[in-house]
């Protein structure tokens, strides 16, 4: 079970449902009960496909496409200090987008896979422990065990995570509008500050990649 754990915890920490609540909520504003399951259950079976198909493919792609870890790190940090800023200096802005942007069936399929699937919940930092997990399944004893206990954390997370997006009509009704808001805001602040630290750390790692060095 040690593996499974690893995983779970690990991903869990790094996902962290509780950011993505408020942008659930922002996007769920005037939906009714059906249609909040539906953007939540869609989101976790968008990023646990990710998941499988990281865990299964990750690797080669990365090498078919000549593409290494810290430009992963890279693109995915811009992309996620530009959501950040976004929510923290205007929350309603990029759900009046994906309101406008079709039919209201299209506008909640195409948010539940961006942004809340990825790279919200299924980031470059999902994708970096995904990649060490198969490295750890390739040195078990056992690598058809070691894929089970990966696999059944995978579930897990986004299980766990389901469940605390599917409550998130309770926490709304105890936060309030302006709560909300002001929760949004702050988690705005901080997936910018991840950003930028995911941003800068590919950086310093294509860096050391390339021979290079920096100061401490």
């Amino acid at each position: 079970m040690t593996l499974f754990l690893a995983t779970f915890t690990t991903l869990l920490a790094i996902i962290n449902p509780l950011e993505a609540l408020p942008v659930y909520l922002g996007f769920t504003e005037g939906m009714d009960d059906k249609a909040r399951r539906s953007l939540a259950i869609r989101s976790c079976v968008y990023a646990l496909l990710l998941m499988f198909f990281f865990l299964v493919f990750g690797e080669l792609l990365l090498r078919v496409f000549g593409v290494p870890l810290s430009m992963v790190r890279i693109a995915g940090g811009i992309i996620l200090t530009q959501l950040g800023f976004t929510l923290f200096s205007s929350p309603m802005k990029i759900v009046n987008d994906a309101a406008n942007s079709g039919p209201a069936g299209e506008a909640v399929s195409d948010v539940a896979f961006v942004p809340m699937a990825m790279p919200i919940m299924f980031g470059p930092g999902a994708m970096a422990t995904i990649l060490g997990m198969t490295a750890h399944i390739k040195r078990a004893g056992d690598e058809v065990m070691g894929l089970l206990e990966v696999s059944a954390a995978l579930v897990a997370t986004m299980g766990a995570t389901m469940l605390i997006l599917l409550s998130a009509k309770r926490v709304q009704r105890r936060l309030g509008p302006r709560g909300i808001d002001a929760a949004t805001r702050i988690v705005g602040f901080f997936v910018a500050s991840m950003g930028i630290g995911m941003a800068f750390n590919g950086v310093i790692e294509a860096l050391q990649t390339h021979g290079m060095t920096y100061l401490h």
